[in-house]
């Protein structure tokens, strides 16, 4: 590998929190899932930290029992063109599903980020696994999980086209001759597919990065495929170190099988650190998180990965159910971690609830400690980076004042930003486009 080698950072805002206790916490927020000076404020910090990007998680569809962030939040789109105008580097990245969009929309709506930031934007591609999203869509039935995926394929490779409607030297703007754009230079999709049929083109230009980045966080088997064949970085949840070099492994050799650089593949484990100026702090700080995790909260939390399953149906001290295929068309790589967990360690469904709602020690402690553990990661090809989750209200602003310089200072992390593009930050060429200069294309920017 590359000695000059860096962590990629993101920095995941998430309002109130993912769990169903943190707006309980004494300096929380409670309204700060719609607040735009919280999102504002989380945003400079961590562009002050030099962190490649934001990211601004989303779904379509909630319930009484929804966690308080996901009952009452931006529209991530929206957000994300404000926030362009209240930063200046930092990546704008942005969920937004394949199941329930059209793709013109999508192209339109990212274009448009992408030029209002000057080159920021990045979409992160989901296929939405709550089946009650097709309620609010006029749909009669949630797609099955390998069909979401086949309108991911087709959709994403709509949407890239479109971005390619205009070659990047069209519009002339030549004033005396009356010519607005060259012609020759503007060209239609017409493309007519499975799930989509969408003539083109776009009615906006390519931006400075000439199409953003994909990200996506693909854990089951056509999840890595699609992950390996069409994003440019990959979030995914390290249960261990082992777990995540494995996963890591997977992804890049199957990169590798679609003909692309596994290097300009970035994985990216999402992690909650707990930092303390001391070893006491930090366990303080630790103990804060934990009371903020009921076992009737924790028990909601695992069935959102199985389509929102009611567990407190089963006796929370004996084995963890026999679920059979629950969870399959849903979530079905995470909810398929859960239960494979569950029976190698003989849990009860108390013990599974709590592990996969409290925060995890591997990376609580002192700066050097928590740095400690993510070069640990880095260095032994566990990941390429991490998403960073704050689990206290100032969880990203300890990780950004005591982490990040001893990161800087080992030379882990940029001390500056070197370009101005999310491409620049993650070390990403731009792609060609692929009616003016398609021949050139390295084979990963190369698009069918």
């Amino acid at each position: 590998m590359s000695q000059h080698r860096q962590l990629k950072l993101g920095a995941m805002i998430h309002g109130v929190g993912h769990g169903w206790g943190e707006w309980r916490h004494p300096k929380a927020l409670p309204n700060s899932s719609t607040s735009f000076t919280f999102y504002k404020q989380q945003a400079q910090l961590a562009e002050a930290a030099k962190f490649d990007f934001v990211f601004i998680a989303d779904s379509l569809h909630i319930h009484e029992k929804s966690s308080p962030h996901y009952l009452n939040r931006f529209e991530p789109l929206t957000l994300l063109s404000a926030l362009a105008a209240t930063t200046s580097h930092i990546g704008l990245v942005a969920t937004v599903t394949v199941s329930y969009t059209e793709p013109y929309q999508v192209a339109r709506q990212f274009a448009s980020l992408d030029h209002i930031s000057g080159g920021r934007a990045g979409w992160n591609v989901v296929t939405s696994w709550l089946s009650g999203t097709a309620d609010n869509f006029g749909r009669p039935e949630h797609p099955p999980h390998a069909v979401r995926y086949r309108i991911a394929k087709e959709h994403v490779s709509v949407v890239k086209g479109l971005w390619d409607s205009w070659e990047d030297d069209a519009f002339t703007y030549d004033k005396q001759s009356g010519e607005f754009f060259a012609p020759g230079k503007l060209h239609s999709l017409n493309h007519q597919g499975e799930f989509f049929s969408v003539k083109g083109p776009l009615n906006i230009a390519r931006s400075a990065q000439g199409q953003p980045p994909i990200f996506q966080a693909g854990t089951s088997q056509d999840g890595r495929n699609f992950a390996a064949e069409h994003a440019d970085a990959i979030f995914v949840h390290g249960e261990s170190l082992e777990e995540a070099q494995a996963y890591y492994r997977d992804l890049k050799s199957r990169a590798a099988r679609f003909k692309r650089d596994p290097a300009h593949l970035a994985i990216l484990p999402g992690i909650r650190p707990i930092v303390g100026r001391d070893a006491e702090e930090a366990e303080s700080r630790y103990q804060q998180a934990v009371q903020l995790v009921s076992i009737e909260d924790a028990i909601v939390a695992l069935g959102r990965p199985f389509n929102d399953h009611d567990f407190s149906q089963y006796p929370l001290d004996a084995p963890f159910p026999d679920l059979g295929d629950l969870g399959s068309n849903s979530q079905k790589g995470g909810s398929d971690r859960i239960k494979q967990l569950a029976r190698d360690e003989g849990l009860t469904l108390r013990q599974v609830a709590l592990r996969f709602s409290a925060p995890k020690r591997d990376f609580t402690g002192t700066p050097e400690h928590v740095a400690d553990a993510i070069e640990h990661w880095f260095k032994h090809e566990a990941a390429d980076g991490f998403i960073i989750n704050s689990v206290l209200p100032d969880g990203l602003q300890y990780f950004s004042e005591l982490v990040v310089p001893v990161l800087q200072a080992r030379g882990l992390l940029r001390s500056e930003y070197s370009g101005t593009t999310l491409r620049d930050h993650l070390g990403l060429n731009v792609p060609h486009n692929r009616y003016g200069a398609l021949e050139h294309a390295q084979p990963e920017e190369a698009l069918a």
